[in-house]
C-alpha cells in the first residue's frame, strides 16, 4: 500500500484509501490552504457535503491545484432537509454547480431520514444511471437500512461512511457491508481525537515508531477501511499521510480490537435528531 493505493468498488471504480474531510472547515482561506496542502501532499480524494458549507471552496481549490480533476475522487452528500426523490435530485443540481464540475465520483445520503431515505437513495440511483456520478452510497446507515435498500435496488450501495473508530468497531456492520460488497468509509476515523491517549494506542505507538493517530489510521487501513482524517494543520494533514512505511503486528492488531467499547463521539444513526 502508498498513498495512491485504492479499493476498488463493485463496478470497477478505484477509490482512494486515503482522503481528506472538509467537516467544519469554514474558514474559506484556511479551507482553501488546507486542500492545496493535501493535494500537495498527494492525496486524491475530497470528502464534503452540502451542510458542510464549502463545496464552492472545494471546487475552487481543486480547479486551482494544477492536479486533473479526473485524477480527484470527490464526494458530497445530501443533506437530510432535502431528502425525497425529487428534492434529492435538486439538492444534487446545487451541489455539482456550487462544485463547479460536471460530475461527481460519489454522492451520499448524509443520514437515513426514517420516511424518506429510500427515495432519496432511489434518486441518486437515477443520478447514476444519468452517469452524473461514478458510484453510489450511503452515509451513517445501519444493517437494517442497507436491507430496505438492497431489497429494492437496482444497483446496489457501493460504499456506507459511517463512524468508525478503536472504540466504535462495528463489526457486526462492517461483517454486512462485506458480505454485500459495500465499501466502509469511517468518517472521524480517530475519534474526534479522543482515543489517542488511550494506554493501548500509546504503547504501541512507542513501539513502532509512529504517532498515535498514525496508529489508528494505518489500522484502518489493515481491517480494510477507507479513511477520511480531517485536518486543517499542515503538518497535520503531512502526518495523516505518513502511514504507509509501517505495518502493525497481528499482536499489534489483536490488542486494538479489544478496545472496543460501542461509544459513540457522533449520533446514532437510529437517535439521530432530525432538525430541519
Amino acid at each position: 500500500m502508498d498513498l495512491q493505493s485504492t479499493k476498488k468498488l463493485t463496478n470497477g471504480i478505484e477509490m482512494p484509501l486515503l482522503g481528506l474531510g472538509v467537516y467544519k472547515m469554514t474558514e474559506r482561506e484556511e479551507t482553501l490552504q488546507a486542500i492545496d496542502k493535501a493535494l500537495k501532499v498527494g492525496y486524491r480524494a475530497i470528502d464534503t457535503a452540502s451542510l458542510y458549507g464549502n463545496e464552492v471552496e472545494v471546487g475552487e481549490a481543486i480547479r486551482y491545484s494544477g492536479v486533473a480533476r479526473e485524477d480527484i475522487f470527490v464526494t458530497t452528500k445530501v443533506w437530510n432537509s432535502d431528502h425525497g426523490y425529487d428534492a434529492t435530485l435538486r439538492a444534487f443540481e446545487v451541489s455539482l454547480k456550487k462544485l463547479n464540475m460536471d460530475y461527481l465520483d460519489l454522492y451520499l445520503t448524509h443520514w437515513a431520514v426514517p420516511e424518506t431515505f429510500e427515495e432519496t437513495y432511489r434518486a441518486i440511483e437515477r443520478l447514476y444511471d444519468e452517469k452524473l456520478i461514478r458510484a453510489t452510497g450511503v452515509s451513517n446507515h445501519h444493517e437494517h437500512h442497507l436491507e430496505k435498500l438492497l431489497a429494492k435496488a437496482n444497483v446496489a450501495p457501493m460504499v456506507n461512511q459511517v463512524e468508525v473508530h478503536p472504540y466504535l468497531q462495528q463489526d457486526a456492520l462492517k461483517a454486512f457491508c462485506a458480505e454485500h460488497q459495500i465499501a466502509v468509509t469511517a468518517w472521524s476515523p480517530l475519534g474526534r481525537g479522543g482515543v489517542l491517549n488511550d494506554p493501548a494506542i500509546l504503547e504501541i505507538s512507542q513501539e513502532v515508531g509512529k504517532s498515535a493517530a498514525q496508529v489508528v489510521l494505518r489500522w484502518h487501513l489493515q481491517n480494510d477501511t477507507i479513511i477520511i482524517p480531517k485536518s486543517v494543520t499542515p503538518s497535520r494533514i503531512e502526518e495523516n499521510a505518513q502511514i504507509f512505511d509501517f505495518e502493525l503486528s497481528p499482536g499489534q492488531m489483536d490488542k486494538l480490537h479489544t478496545l472496543n467499547r460501542n461509544q459513540r463521539f457522533g449520533q446514532d444513526p437510529d437517535n439521530f435528531k432530525f432538525n430541519f
